[in-house]
C-alpha cells in the first residue's frame, strides 16, 4: 500500500521559514517524479514545485521563485519544501504527489499526472 505521509506545516508570521517533508513508503522512490502542490479554499489545487527521480530538475511555480526551494533524498524516501520569506498569500493545504508515468526529464505541472498523493498538511501565515 502506497502512503505519502506529509508534515511540518503550521502557523507562521509573514517572512518567517517552514520546511515541509514527505515521506514516501510502499513504492520505490528513487523511480517517481515529486510534486509539492497547494489548495486554498476556494482555489484550484496547484503545482508549487516538482523535482525528477535524480533530483538534478528543478520546477517552480513563479509565485514562489526565489522562495522555496525543493529537494529529495532517495536514501531516506523524502522530498522535501523549504519555504522562505513566507506570505500570507501562501495559506494554503499542502500535498505531496508522486508520479511513475512520465519520463524523468518530463516534470508534469497538472494534478490528474500524478498517482499518488499524501493528506496534505494546513500552512498558515499570518500578517
Amino acid at each position: 500500500q502506497v502512503q505519502l505521509v506529509e508534515s511540518g506545516g503550521g502557523l507562521v508570521q509573514a517572512g518567517g521559514s517552514l520546511r515541509l517533508s514527505c515521506t514516501a513508503s510502499g513504492l520505490t522512490f528513487s523511480t517517481y517524479n515529486m510534486g509539492w502542490f497547494r489548495q486554498a479554499p476556494g482555489t484550484e489545487r496547484e503545482l508549487v514545485a516538482a523535482i525528477n527521480r535524480s533530483g538534478t530538475r528543478r520546477y517552480y511555480a513563479d509565485s514562489v521563485k526565489g522562495r522555496f526551494t525543493i529537494s529529495r533524498d532517495n536514501a531516506k524516501n523524502t522530498v522535501y519544501l523549504q519555504m522562505n520569506s513566507l506570505k500570507p498569500e501562501d495559506t494554503a493545504v499542502y500535498y505531496c504527489a508522486a508520479d511513475f508515468r512520465y519520463p524523468d526529464y518530463d516534470l508534469r505541472y497538472t494534478s490528474g499526472a500524478y498517482e499518488h498523493w499524501g493528506q496534505g498538511t494546513q500552512v498558515t501565515v499570518s500578517s
